[in-house]
């Protein structure tokens, strides 16, 4: 929840075939907010809503309204409340991202993203989830890229949007991924000395995809028709991120420590 312990929602649809996006920001009370993204995206224009507009579209077109604040999100926000009066700490930390590139059979790309963006960021805060070329950008005759970690920063380099462009010069995801994100890590860290967390995930039109981050700890998951989904855990090592396939241990862990009960 942000800080006034109200869920808003932002997402994010790119279809790569006809270049048409839809996307909501500020949207409370309606789950799967990508589906209404989706749903905009057949408009040439009024694609992109906020807040009770993005709400009353949302209504219109008969999408559920559901309170999304979980008692588990409650204690967090408590827990969180009491650390920052205590000890000082910022708020912004942890964030929580859904990016996907998507290719089918008939080789159209689309990607999308879907977010309740920084625990506890300011009420009406948007991050890059919900803007094109930002937190997600898609061209069927290239490929599409999606990105996580702090809105603000990731928006400053158009990163999904330059991912794509540098595939399309030749490039491959993997390059076109780590040229951007460590271009944009030394922009920000030379213009005010420091980085946020730019973490992306890119695929081309034939299926190859590429992963880079400046943390050291991120995951993401590939599905190929006919096979098991695969996480993977990508680490940034001096300005290189090195991918490896996750291992049982470490998903079991990272689930229990998400899980865990929260101690108040």
């Amino acid at each position: 929840p942000n800080e006034e312990m109200i869920v808003e929602l932002d997402a994010g649809y790119m279809d790569g075939n006809t270049m048409a996006v839809g996307a909501v920001a500020g949207i409370k009370d309606f789950a799967n907010p990508i589906s209404i993204a989706k749903e905009l995206s057949k408009d040439t224009v009024n694609c992109v809503l906020v807040a009770e507009g993005a709400e009353k579209y949302a209504s219109k077109k008969g999408f559920e309204r559901k309170n999304l604040l979980t008692d588990r999100a409650k204690q967090l926000y408590r827990k969180r409340v009491k650390e920052i009066k205590e000890r000082e700490l910022k708020p912004y930390d942890g964030h929580d991202t859904v990016g996907e590139v998507v290719l089918d059979c008939t080789g159209r790309i689309v990607a999308g993203t879907s977010t309740s963006g920084l625990f506890m960021k300011r009420a009406g805060r948007i991050g890059d989830s919900p803007i094109v070329g930002g937190g997600f950008y898609a061209d069927s005759e290239v490929g599409g890229a999606t990105a996580t970690g702090l809105g603000e920063d990731l928006m400053k380099g158009c990163i999904s949007y330059e991912i794509v462009r540098k595939m399309k010069e030749g490039l491959t995801p993997q390059e076109a991924c780590q040229k951007t994100v460590n271009e944009l890590d030394a922009k920000l860290k030379k213009s005010r000395g420091l980085a946020g967390d730019l973490s992306v995930v890119a695929m081309d039109k034939n299926g190859n995809y590429g992963c880079a981050t400046n943390i050291q700890n991120f995951s993401f998951v590939v599905y190929r028709e006919n096979e098991e989904p695969t996480v993977y855990r990508a680490q940034n090592i001096d300005g290189n991120t090195i991918i490896s396939k996750a291992t049982q241990e470490w998903i079991d862990e990272y689930i229990r420590e998400r899980m865990a009960p929260i101690q108040e």
